[in-house]
C-alpha cells in the first residue's frame, strides 16, 4: 500500500447519531491504513540504514543511563571516543569533557570462588580441578571509562528519520493550546533555545497529579502533532499505568495520527515513528483501537478551529 495523505483541509462529519457512526468508520480506517503504512515504513531503506546505525549503538545498564544521564541530562546517543571515529567517521571535539561510566571487567574466572587469577593465587580458595587457562571468562568486576554523546562529536552525518508532521498548520496550534483547558492538561510551547530536554520534540509529565506538556517550538505543522502525540499521554497514561513504554508510544502516536487525519496534516511521519518504536506486529495497534478511538473522539471534539 502507498503511503497515506491527508486531505488539504478537515474532515468533515454528520450531525447526531451519523456523526458518531461517520468518526468511528474513519477512525477504523485510519488506523488500518496506519498499521499498512508502518510495515511499508519498516521495509524502506531508508529506515533500514537508520536501523542498522542505531545497532551499533551499546544498550547501556540502568546504572549506567542514571550515570550518563547525571553527567549529561541532554544525552541522546552515547559512545568511547574511538566508537565515534571507527564506527560512525565522527570525532569529539576537542575540549569537550568525557561522560564516565562503568565498563565491565571481563578475564577468565575460577569456578570455585569466581576470582580472575591473579586474586585466586592470593585468597584462601582451593581449587585445582582444571587449569586457569580452561576457565570459562566472567565478569569479575567494574572499571570507570570515558564515552561521549553525539552533541560532543562532529564528521559524518547519522542517519535520520523523518516523523515530523506536515501540512498547513495556520490556527491549529492555537485551538490544541485553548483546548487543553477542556482535556484537563495544562500545555507549554517552549523556544527551542531553551529547551531542557534534548532531542525529544515534547514531553508529558504529572505534576502535583496533574498532566503537564511541553512541546519544543518547531514549524506549526510538527508543534500541532506532537501536540496530539502529548495530550495522547496525558489522557490516556498516568504515572501508575503498567503498559510498557512500546505500548504507550504505539498509542500515543496512534493518537496523533488519527487527529492529524482529521485536521489535514501529512502524517507519513507517524508510520516511521512506530516502525522505530517496536518490531512488532504492526497490527498491535488494532488491539488497542478502542481506547485510540476515544482518546481520537475526544480531542477532536476539544479543537475548535473555527
Amino acid at each position: 500500500m502507498t503511503e497515506s495523505h491527508a486531505a488539504s483541509g478537515p474532515v468533515t462529519f454528520g450531525d447526531g447519531d451519523a456523526r458518531a457512526d461517520q468518526m468511528h468508520q474513519a477512525i477504523d480506517q485510519w488506523l488500518a491504513e496506519l498499521c499498512d503504512a508502518v510495515d511499508a515504513a519498516r521495509a524502506s531503506e531508508q529506515f533500514q540504514q537508520w536501523l542498522d546505525v542505531q545497532s551499533r549503538f551499546h544498550d547501556y545498564s540502568h546504572r549506567n543511563t542514571f550515570l550518563i544521564t547525571l553527567q549529561c541530562p541532554e544525552a541522546t546517543k552515547v559512545a568511547g571516543y574511538r566508537t565515534w571515529q571507527d564506527d560512525f567517521d565522527r570525532h569529539v571535539i576537542e575540549g569537550e569533557s568525557a561522560i564516565w561510566i562503568w565498563a565491565p571487567i571481563i578475564t577468565s574466572r575460577c569456578p570455585e570462588c569466581g576470582d580472575g587469577p591473579t586474586y585466586h593465587e592470593q585468597n584462601d580458595c582451593e581449587y585445582d580441578d582444571t587449569p586457569p587457562d580452561e576457565w570459562a571468562d566472567g565478569v569479575v568486576g567494574f572499571k570507570p571509562v570515558p564515552v561521549f554523546d553525539v552533541s560532543q562529536t562532529e564528521g559524518e552525518p547519522l542517519p535520520q528519520l523523518e516523523t515530523a508532521s506536515e501540512g498547513d498548520a495556520d490556527g491549529l496550534v492555537t485551538a490544541l493550546v485553548e483546548a487543553a483547558t477542556d482535556l484537563g492538561v495544562s500545555v507549554e510551547i517552549v523556544d527551542s533555545e531553551a529547551w531542557p530536554h534534548g532531542d525529544a520534540a515534547g514531553v508529558c509529565r504529572h505534576v502535583d497529579g496533574d498532566p503537564h506538556v511541553q512541546v519544543r517550538s518547531d514549524d506549526t505543522a510538527a508543534v500541532a502533532g506532537t501536540l496530539c502525540h502529548e495530550y495522547a499521554h496525558a489522557l490516556l497514561h498516568d504515572p501508575a499505568d503498567t503498559v510498557g513504554k512500546e505500548a504507550r508510544e504505539r498509542e500515543a502516536e496512534a493518537v496523533a495520527y488519527v487527529v492529524g487525519q482529521q485536521f489535514g496534516l501529512e502524517m507519513d511521519g507517524s508510520a516511521r515513528y512506530l516502525a522505530a518504536w517496536s518490531d512488532d506486529d504492526s497490527e498491535q495497534l488494532l488491539t488497542r483501537c478502542e481506547r485510540i478511538r476515544e482518546v481520537s473522539t475526544r480531542l477532536i471534539d476539544a479543537v475548535d478551529i473555527g
